[in-house]
Formats: structure tokens, C-alpha cells, sequence
């Protein structure tokens, strides 16, 4: 799974990483997500209905077309996070992560996989509890293991630091919507306090050698450019496939309709995953 490696090299080299958000399970869109050149797809099972099996057969399609299939699981649990990796996954991402003791109980299953228990947690604290031949073959069944942490509201800002600290951590990823209820200024993004905490999380991920990206659903390419530039981001996560054949299909349809004199569209934005 070279890819995937070189993801996780990437993300904490500082080299920029770029994906989008997938749920249509479509045999088509791994080639569309191919010719875009996505280095991996986030898949979202925390706020869409998808099943198991589904997520299963959505994985093994990427895998194929060799994309890294990266699932959002439905809450921060360890549990969550080896089903998804066992149907197939190349990594997960934790949802409103807010300590680092869920960091390190995430991190069990992503560095230490099958080990679990006592045995996975001493091995988080300390590598040398485990046999040296166990050591190296955990090692090496989970070098390739995507780990993404959401930080989505104050407190995981407040606790950043600790969370950063726990090693067999890939990257954060921002999740806009909830951070901004959070900060009490719901989908105000361009709003200053907003800013100022994306570039504060940015800032302490990078200082960790830590990935570091916001989920950009909004119309607004200007700013995840600049924020990758000017703040440290080198996670670029942009839209959802949803969003984007909306965009695509309500354009071509307000075009024709123009040009046959018929009333165009009223232009409805599609609700957010993150």
C-alpha cells in the first residue's frame, strides 16, 4: 500500500495532501475521483446513512482504482474505527474528538491493530512493553494506516496540545459547521473568530509535525488557498461529490434554460456533512 504510506508521509512532512468527500457508492466516480488526482477520498458514515456492506464495497472500489478510501466513523471509538479497517479501509477519521485519552484509545487500533485492551493501551504509552517480534509486526501490519482526528469545537481547541502529543497521530482535520456552533457564531466563516481558531489549530498541528486541513463546503476556494498559505494547512479537503454535481447540473440547466428564454433556477445550497 504504497500510496497510502506516502499519504502519511506527507502529511507530517508538511507537503501537501489533497481530497475530496465521497458517498455515492457509483462504479464511476473512482475513475472521476482518479482524473481529478485526489491522493485519497473521505468518506462520510457519521452523518449519512451508509451501511456496513456499503461502505465495504465503496472501499474495495477505491482500492481497486488505487485511491485511499479514508471513512469518517460514526463516533470516536475504537471499536468503530476497526470496522471500518477490517471492511476494507485505508484509514479513519474520529468524529468531535475533544481529549487525548480518545486520541490514544484511536490510536491503538491504528498503530497496534489487533491488539486490544490492556495490551493495546500499554503498547500506546510505551512500545517496549511489547515482544520484540510482536513489536515489528504491528509495526508493519499497520504502517500504512490513515488516522485523522475532527476537531470541531472549543474544548478540542483547549486541549489541543495534549491531543497533538499523542504519537500515531496523522493529521486534524476541522470540522467548519460544528467548530463554528461551537464558537457561537454558526456558519459565519469568514467571521474573525473563526479565522482566528483555524489558524490557531493549524499553527499547533504543523508545530507537531502534524497534518493540518478544514473541510472547505462552501463556495469559497479563495480562502482554503489562503489559509493553506499564509497558515500552515497542508490538508486540503474540498466539497463533496454532492455539491458539486449540483453546482455542475444546476449551471447547464440555467444555460439551456436562458438560452430558451424559460426562467432560471433559484440556486439551493446543498446542506453541509461536516
Amino acid at each position: 500500500m504504497q500510496k497510502e504510506h506516502e499519504v502519511r508521509q506527507a502529511l507530517h512532512s508538511g507537503r501537501r495532501v489533497y481530497s475530496t468527500a465521497v458517498i455515492a457508492a457509483s462504479h464511476r466516480w473512482p475513475e472521476a475521483v482518479a482524473g481529478a488526482k485526489a491522493d485519497f477520498i473521505f468518506i462520510d458514515s457519521e452523518h449519512t446513512p451508509l451501511g456496513r456492506e456499503s461502505l465495504a464495497w465503496i472501499c474495495r472500489a477505491y482500492v481497486a482504482a488505487g485511491i485511499p478510501p479514508v471513512v469518517r466513523i460514526a463516533s470516536p471509538d475504537a471499536y468503530e474505527a476497526t470496522k471500518v479497517l477490517d471492511g476494507g479501509a485505508s484509514g479513519f477519521i474520529a468524529p468531535y474528538v475533544e481529549t487525548a485519552e480518545q486520541v490514544r484509545s484511536l490510536t491503538a487500533v491504528a498503530r497496534y491493530r489487533p491488539l486490544k485492551g490492556d495490551r493495546a493501551s500499554a503498547a500506546v504509552r510505551n512500545s517496549d512493553t511489547l515482544e520484540p517480534k510482536l513489536r515489528e509486526y504491528l509495526e508493519h501490519h499497520n504502517a500504512d494506516t490513515i488516522f485523522i482526528a475532527n476537531i470541531e469545537s472549543v474544548p478540542a481547541i483547549e486541549n489541543l496540545d495534549d491531543i497533538l502529543s499523542v504519537r500515531g497521530l496523522d493529521a486534524i482535520l476541522i470540522g467548519p459547521h460544528d467548530l463554528a456552533c461551537s464558537l457561537g457564531i454558526p456558519e459565519q466563516y469568514d467571521h474573525p473568530k473563526f479565522d482566528e481558531a483555524v489558524r490557531t489549530i493549524f499553527r499547533k498541528a504543523r508545530a507537531h509535525n502534524v497534518g493540518a486541513g478544514i473541510h472547505v463546503f462552501w463556495a469559497n476556494i479563495d480562502q482554503q488557498i489562503e489559509w493553506c498559505r499564509n497558515a500552515g494547512g497542508n490538508l486540503i479537503m474540498q466539497g463533496a461529490d454532492f455539491r458539486f454535481f449540483q453546482a455542475g447540473l444546476t449551471a447547464e440547466l440555467d444555460q439551456i434554460r436562458e438560452a430558451l428564454g424559460d426562467a432560471t433556477s433559484e440556486a439551493v445550497e446543498p446542506r453541509e456533512i461536516v
